[in-house]
């Protein structure tokens, strides 16, 4: 018997804050100058929208393996689809 769990234990990653600073803060030099961008030239109905997709990519850019990930998807290996994935992250910000 051993005292490994039977499934991978999955590590979460804390959300970041849905806030316009939070997020550009979460962003690489070339992706907050675009986020930057488009959030300040959005009329404030699309605002959210804006904030909600430049999160998603914050928040898959602080996953612990993600350049495993983006390895194995090039090389199309354990693929998880879009709709999958958007899914555990929104459930990731609450």
């Amino acid at each position: 018997m051993s005292a490994q769990p039977e499934h991978p234990v999955v590590r979460k990653v804390a959300a970041i804050p849905h806030t316009i600073n939070a997020i550009g803060e979460a962003l690489t030099g070339e992706q907050r100058a675009r986020f930057y961008g488009e959030v300040l030239a959005a009329e404030e109905s699309v605002v959210p929208a804006v904030m909600r997709s430049w999160w998603k990519v914050a928040m898959l850019a602080k996953a612990p393996a993600a350049e495993r990930s983006r390895a194995n998807a090039e090389a199309g290996r354990n693929l998880v689809s879009i709709d999958d994935l958007m899914t555990r992250l929104e459930g990731a910000g609450g």
